[in-house]
């Protein structure tokens, strides 16, 4: 496999002995959409300034499309776009105008502005000034503006911070696009588990530095699942767990009316209760407990409490 991006036990620190960066192994597949999943402070953006050379590494240990960062630069950048944080946007210029200057200062072709401003769904605000764009319009620009060079990689910090549902639907579906559409690699950071989800065919969580999961978005959600319990609500459960038992051996009590099971999926909860009512268990009620977001929940909060 080829990836985009990698990197090899990546370290740093704004001084003092705490890593801002922790042995951090990236892998990021040509053609992917990899979502870039932590909560705040958990090293995204620093990673994210690594990786664009806005912050140097000390070794030579972050690959672009195979070549090294380190010894690839500036040249390397252009297979690069990269959006960090708020685009900066001139205000008083219309949204064209804003890439107009962009092309300008890194000497490039203006004939496709027109080409990058109809990609991000901006066409028809193009001569407005920007200073009368939503945020999730801004974000759009900045968007367009990391297009400019034509890039295979895109680098997204926090694209969709901020904006409203509408403006994190149409900030989806831009990456969908560029991935699908325009062939784009797509690395995108944030900290909401649901958007990811729905965006990515990648994932890696980070926190405190440390990279606490990698894989495919299949790969994260069958080990969600796997984690997962399904409890059925059954009065006076003791009375029941010998019949319980009998019928599935996983089964055990957690309260005075709880019994609990490992989850799988929604056909093997049908499956656990049409036989238990079948045998007479008076069932009052199912929770499933698990899914994506316990289960990154989980992670965090277990990286948590080993740093504590």
């Amino acid at each position: 496999m080829t990836y985009a991006i990698e990197t090899k036990h990546l370290n740093f620190s704004f001084g003092g002995n705490r890593k801002v960066v922790n042995d951090l192994s990236l892998q990021v597949p040509e053609g992917s959409i990899y979502g870039f999943l932590g909560p705040n402070g958990a090293g995204k953006t620093t990673t994210i300034r690594l990786l664009t050379g806005m912050l140097l590494s000390d070794k030579d240990n972050i690959y672009l499309h195979g070549q090294s960062l380190q010894r690839g630069m500036p040249g390397i950048f252009q297979s690069l776009g990269a959006l960090i944080e708020m685009p900066s946007i001139y205000g008083h210029l219309t949204g064209k105008e804003n890439l107009k200057v962009i092309t300008t200062l890194r000497g490039m072709n203006s004939k496709h502005i027109d080409h990058y401003i109809g990609t991000v769904g901006l066409s028809h605000a193009a001569h407005r000034k920007a200073k009368e764009y939503s945020l999730g319009m801004k974000q759009r620009l900045g968007i367009a503006m990391a297009l400019l060079p034509d890039p295979s990689l895109l680098i997204l910090d926090e694209p969709a911070n901020g904006l409203d549902p509408n403006g994190i639907i149409e900030i989806r579906e831009l990456l969908r696009n560029l991935n699908k559409e325009h062939g784009k690699t797509v690395f995108v950071s944030s900290h909401l588990l649901a958007e990811i989800e729905k965006t990515c065919t990648h994932i890696g969580i980070i926190n405190h530095g440390v990279l606490r999961y990698q894989g495919t978005l299949e790969d994260m959600k069958r080990s969600a699942y796997e984690s997962g319990e399904v409890i059925f609500r059954v009065p006076a459960a003791s009375d029941w767990m010998v019949q319980v038992q009998g019928l599935f051996t996983e089964a055990r009590q957690q309260s005075a009316d709880e019994i609990i099971f490992p989850f799988a999926d929604a056909s093997h909860v049908t499956r656990i209760n049409r036989q238990l009512v079948e045998h007479g268990v008076p069932v009052a009620g199912i929770q499933v407990r698990g899914g994506l977001e316990e289960w990154f929940m989980y992670i965090i909060d277990k990286d948590r409490k080993a740093i504590a």
